[in-house]
């Protein structure tokens, strides 16, 4: 099979295993933006802590904004690295009040896929991640998003090549998926499930894997050097 097929038959098998979803997401496209800044290298519950924790101190997007460094880091200590985030979180809000005059970016919607990824990517501290699932998850456009979990099961069935990084499998990936945001969005939900349950770094649970004939990393014995491979601590 050629890559794309090979694509695309992973994304039928998986769609049979979890079950076609419809797109969902946060219903305010600003807690999309803001919550995903703050999801980078943490957990979902601890990202949700810290969000809750800054909107309630800071209730307001202008108060974000403004609040004293030292106090937003705090507010938002429980996602890592708050000291980096808590920057770029109020960058983004001023830009983006200073341009729109609010903190709003519904604007996306109208705006084409391509025009809106530049637009976004532009802010401060908001990479192709951050973009693809924000235009993905709250404006239904034809994007995917390529995390730690899509990028490792990926590369191990051989979907894209050994080096390949998540940003270049953005792009390589969509060249072989329906441009459809539905179909998208669940090739992105189901290959992140597969790999937070079954594909997982270090003990990958192959037995249970409805992908496993396909594997390239398998069928090497699992001794495939790849980019998304994390190195073992001590190692």
């Amino acid at each position: 099979m050629t890559p794309a097929e090979k694509t695309q038959l992973a994304h039928q098998l998986l769609n049979e295993h979890y079950g076609v979803q419809a797109i969902y997401g946060r219903v305010d496209p600003m807690h999309e933006l803001i919550g995903t800044i703050l999801s980078h290298r943490t957990t979902h519950a601890n990202e949700v802590t810290a969000y809750r924790t800054m909107r309630e101190r800071f209730p307001t997007w202008e108060a974000v904004r403004d609040a004293p460094l030292p106090d937003l880091i705090a507010a938002i200590h429980t996602a890592n690295y708050p000291e980096v985030k808590a920057p770029y979180i109020q960058n983004v809000l001023r830009e983006l009040i200073a341009e729109r005059g609010a903190a709003n970016i519904d604007f996306l919607h109208d705006l084409t896929t391509d025009d809106a990824m530049q637009w976004l990517t532009n802010l401060p501290g908001v990479g192709l991640k951050t973009a693809t699932l924000l235009l993905l998850f709250s404006f239904h456009k034809p994007v995917l998003p390529i995390d730690t979990h899509v990028h490792r099961v990926t590369q191990r069935l051989g979907l894209i090549g050994p080096k390949v990084s998540a940003e270049k499998a953005h792009a390589l990936l969509l060249s072989y998926l329906p441009a459809d945001a539905t179909e998208l969005f669940n090739f992105h939900k189901h290959f992140y499930w597969h790999g937070q349950r079954v594909c997982t770094w270090y003990t990958p649970k192959c037995d249970a894997c409805v992908l496993a004939p396909h594997c390239d990393f398998l069928q090497t014995g699992k001794t495939m050097m790849l980019s998304s491979t994390p190195k073992k601590s001590g190692k």
